[in-house]
């Protein structure tokens, strides 16, 4: 029987992958990899059943991975211009 994450395991899980949405230096993907995790915590806040919750504790520590192995790459071959978004206006 999988035992649930506490509290505390969640909250630093979800510090870790805002923390890594930053590192994009792609506007839409940083946008999209911050919501896709706060939309997440949203949806299984209320797991009550122990399997359930250590089940989506552990999707997002595989997401996480994902996201860190993603921010390298695309550090690689960020391109030279910003986005929209990102100008800054004199």
């Amino acid at each position: 029987m999988a035992s649930a994450p506490t509290r505390s395991e969640a909250l630093a899980l979800f510090r870790s992958l805002i923390r890594i949405s930053r590192e994009f230096t792609d506007y839409n993907i940083r946008e999209y990899t911050k919501r896709r995790s706060v939309d997440a915590f949203r949806h299984n806040r209320n797991l009550s059943e122990p399997a359930e919750a250590a089940a989506a504790f552990a999707d997002g520590k595989s997401q996480l991975a994902i996201a860190k192995r993603q921010a390298v790459v695309q550090s690689f071959y960020s391109p030279s211009v910003k986005n929209v978004m990102e100008v800054e206006h004199s």
